[in-house]
């Protein structure tokens, strides 16, 4: 997930330097989101794994 955030990202910046004002923004709205998800997944994983050793 961390991997497509980072694609989106990439292609709002260079959306962005090529003039393309509203692709560049819902675009990294889109990787802004696949970001939060991602850490929110990650937490949730180390939570569960911290609570499997016990």
């Amino acid at each position: 997930m961390l991997y497509w955030a980072l694609i989106f990202f990439i292609v709002a910046v260079v959306a962005g330097v090529l003039g393309f004002g509203g692709i560049s923004s819902a675009t990294a709205g889109i990787a802004q989101i696949l970001f939060f998800i991602f850490l929110v997944v990650f937490v949730i994983s180390l939570i569960m794994g911290l609570v499997r050793r016990r």
